[in-house]
């Protein structure tokens, strides 16, 4: 899970745009700025089969392998109050279509509260959903799509609860401002009205948490197509293939002003290619197959991590794991939601239709898509499989695979 660089939360006025109350309360159903509403509760299970049950074995053969086990477990924090929020609207969520196919929705949050968020800046009591990623699992579990939602995208975010039983009016906003009025519960539903398909599962993660879970795979290697010098991100990185170590990481994928053309689309770019190198570090390091080295990643990732109940264990995280850990990376698909410029603020966007549709509607249904490295002036629009563009053709989005190299 990567996060951003915020924006200001503010919403446009322009064209009868509504504007979302202020945010300065963070008693919000589901994970928070503060973790107001959470609470913790302990799983013991036994986790048996593949690598991280081989592994989850190891460590309970005796007294001290089972209190390892149970810290890890107690380590993730279940988000009980997004769970009750969407229970009480399940009657009005998107039906899942395709037994077996799985949808999780990653949440990158720029909280400046808890501890080690500070150094990133002031916390000013509010939290966003800097980067949000819808992971689309097939139910063959042959592939995997990991579509990135611009945090600026202009949607209609649902009446969402907050303290003594107020609740915030419907309002046409960006994307990110519904974490700050209504936290991880509202944040799904929104996503869900949007694209049609059913959230199973979420994780939410903070800057910290990104940052400890790079240093405990020991750097991400990334190829850099010049040297990096800037200042805000606090990055000094030569030109050529350079391992980041977390904070460095950190900065790579927030920084704006100096990778890229700084755009939110290269920035989107930028974290789904990094994304993919964490993937093949982690598959091509031998983390998985041994447990001295898995079992520090497993501590950073679920000390980091706040998820939906069914996750919120060893047991659950395994079960996900399992789903996925035999995808040929080069069938672990990356791309940006097809978006454009907002009509009435050119700083905000807006969803290309009807290529943004049917994307969403052939991952519901669970059918594939393709991703090429097409030219940026494309727009991010929805390329025929070939020439004459027919119906029955794949569509092919820009986006790249885990396989895909950052550079030659």
């Amino acid at each position: 899970m990567v996060v951003g660089a915020g924006r200001d939360a503010r919403t446009t006025a322009r064209g009868g745009a509504a504007v979302p109350e202020s945010a300065d309360d963070p008693a919000v159903p589901g994970a928070s700025a503060t973790g107001d509403g959470l609470a913790r509760r302990r799983r013991r299970r036994w986790v048996r089969g593949g690598a991280l049950g081989t592994a989850v074995l190891l460590l309970t053969a005796g007294g001290a392998g089972w209190a390892l086990y149970a810290r890890l477990s107690d380590n993730i924090t279940p988000d009980e109050a997004a769970a009750r929020e969407l229970a009480r609207y399940d009657k009005e969520r998107p039906t899942a279509l395709v037994s077996g196919a799985q949808n999780i929705l990653l949440i990158g949050t720029d909280s400046r509260a808890g501890d080690g968020n500070g150094r990133y800046g002031r916390d000013t009591g509010t939290e966003r959903s800097d980067t949000t990623i819808l992971l689309h699992l097939a139910a063959d579990r042959r592939s995997a799509t990991a579509v990135s939602l611009p945090r600026d995208l202009m949607v209609r975010v649902p009446a969402c609860p907050r303290t003594a039983g107020r609740r915030t009016q419907p309002s046409f906003a960006m994307l990110n401002t519904a974490f700050q009025v209504g936290g991880s519960a509202c944040t799904i539903r929104t996503v869900e009205e949007l694209t049609g398909i059913r959230v199973d599962h979420h994780v939410v993660v903070d800057f910290s948490g990104f940052q400890q879970m790079v240093d405990a795979v020991d750097g991400v290697p990334v190829c850099l197509r010049e040297p990096v010098d800037d200042k805000a991100a606090g990055l000094k990185l030569p030109a050529g293939r350079v391992t980041l170590d977390g904070e460095q990481a950190l900065g790579y994928v927030r920084a704006r002003k100096t990778l890229g053309d700084g755009s939110d689309t290269d920035r989107m770019d930028r974290q789904q290619r990094f994304l993919g190198a964490l993937v093949e570090k982690v598959r091509g390091d031998g983390v998985l197959l041994n447990p001295v080295k898995l079992y520090p990643v497993l501590d950073a990732a679920t000390s980091a991590l706040t998820t939906d109940p069914e996750l919120a264990s060893l047991r659950g995280l395994y079960r996900l794991v399992r789903g996925v850990r035999d995808i040929p990376t080069e069938q672990m698909r990356f791309l940006t939601a097809p978006r454009e410029a907002y009509v009435y603020d050119s700083d905000r966007d807006q969803l290309v239709q009807p290529e943004a549709g049917e994307l969403f509607t052939r991952l519901r249904a669970d059918r594939p898509v393709e991703v090429a490295d097409t030219s940026p002036d494309t727009g991010g629009k929805a390329l025929g499989d070939n020439a004459e563009n027919l119906p029955s053709a794949t569509p092919t989005y820009r986006g790249s695979t885990a396989a895909a190299q950052t550079c030659e």
